[in-house]
């Protein structure tokens, strides 16, 4: 496949994207106190053509002030069919489909680079052996429970680590690139 599939996620130390009810609070405090400091998300996200998130990520979206992904073709993974804003309707759909299926769909309608957010959807596609690549930026906090970014796999995936930086905010980022991806 031509099409690349990349994450860029923020984690606890413990390794949760979110508290056990979704909220993020945590996240968006820590960010509130760094906001001077994009952390390489707007290169990262003006790379992207498309995004693939689960539900949750996509409601959460939602209540953000503004869109978080104006512009981009988003593509919304869900069994169930969640409300789409009239303001959105263009560039948001949802889908019910399998992971390899969606990423052969959107090579079709001609996406590049897809950004996949959302715990249980990046879960998918690594188990589907589409991720490509990772950034996962560390947080320097414990939450003690919550959503995990990892879950169980169908098997190993080896990454080889590109690079880390250290932020004074105390953020950490990796970026890996998938050994066995599709």
């Amino acid at each position: 496949m031509t099409i690349r599939c990349s994450v860029f996620i923020a984690i606890s130390l413990d390794g949760f994207i979110a508290r056990r009810n979704g909220n993020i609070d945590w996240l968006t405090e820590i960010g509130n106190a760094t906001r001077s400091e994009d952390y390489g998300y707007k290169e990262f996200i003006d790379s992207v053509d498309t995004l693939v998130i689960g539900r949750n990520t996509y409601e959460l979206g939602l209540t953000f002030q503004e869109w978080p992904y104006i512009g981009k073709r988003v593509t919304v993974l869900s069994s169930r069919s969640p409300k789409i804003p009239d303001k959105l309707s263009r560039n948001v759909e949802v889908l019910s489909c399998s992971p390899v299926e969606l990423i052969h769909r959107l090579s079709e309608n001609g996406a590049r680079h897809v950004y996949v957010d959302g715990g249980k959807t990046i879960q998918a596609f690594l188990n589907a052996g589409l991720i490509q690549e990772m950034t996962l930026t560390h947080i320097p906090i414990l939450i003690g429970a919550g959503i995990p970014l990892f879950g169980k796999l169908d098997r190993d995936i080896r990454f080889l680590h590109i690079e880390t930086k250290a932020y004074e905010s105390g953020f950490v980022q990796s970026k890996y690139r998938a050994v066995n991806a599709a």
